[in-house]
């Protein structure tokens, strides 16, 4: 197998997820053109270019709204099942390990092996960062995306209300209102629907051959074994 050929086949998950994302981005771009100008067309308003749709409002509050929900759910899963558990489910550790665990178990410190990250043989702050950091990371990319949708929202729904002659809002104003969280709740009910389907379906359906589910003859019962 060639090095390309090597690549291809160690990465292919986060390869097809990647592009089949910047696929349906351009979609979304191309379809939320479409609408908007629809919408300007029908109030005899000038349409916008595309350029001007993308580097605009109304295109970077509908992606950021989706970005935070969808990292909400990654930040609460990650942490979450530090904790809680399902039984029966793959998607949960093995009911006696709730907690973080021990030094041993996790392979820090003095039981890191020679292909441990550097960052686990340490001690102090830096083992206490890296030994949570893709929780960290999960909050900061909800928390940022989250802080750019109130921003490019209250854009949106400004222009919203200049075309009618209404006055804007503040920003503070804005992230109280009601577009403002029904935009928002929208998105989380619908992702920690997700989370706990899968949670508690795992526990009696199979995908042979996936990860993400036990492996087709394991009993309803086992917990945290991946197929």
């Amino acid at each position: 197998m060639s090095r390309a050929s090597r690549f291809l086949h160690d990465n292919s998950l986060t390869l097809v997820f990647g592009a089949a994302f910047l696929l349906t981005l351009v979609g979304q771009a191309a379809s939320g053109l479409a609408d908007v100008n629809n919408q300007l067309v029908a109030a005899d308003l000038q349409p916008v270019s595309v350029a001007g749709y993308l580097t605009g409002s109304d295109f970077a509050v509908d992606v950021t709204e989706n970005w935070q929900s969808e990292y909400l759910q990654f930040f609460l899963y990650i942490f979450g099942t530090v904790w809680l558990l399902q039984r029966g489910s793959p998607e949960s550790k093995s009911l006696d390990r709730a907690g973080p665990e021990s030094d041993r178990e996790q392979k820090v410190g003095a039981h890191a092996t020679g292909d441990s990250p550097r960052w686990a043989r340490v001690t102090g702050l830096r083992r206490l960062v890296y030994s949570r950091s893709l929780g960290i990371v999960m909050a900061l990319f909800f928390l940022g995306s989250w802080a750019s949708q109130s921003v490019t929202g209250t854009s949106a729904f400004n222009a919203g209300r200049l075309r009618d002659l209404q006055a804007p809002l503040t920003w503070s104003d804005y992230v109280l209102s009601a577009d403002f969280w029904n935009r928002t709740l929208q998105n989380w009910q619908s992702e920690l629907l997700a989370v706990a389907s899968m949670a508690i379906l795992s526990v009696y359906l199979r995908q042979r051959g996936s990860p993400e589910s036990k492996p087709v003859g394991a009993a309803h019962t086992s917990t945290g074994v991946e197929g």
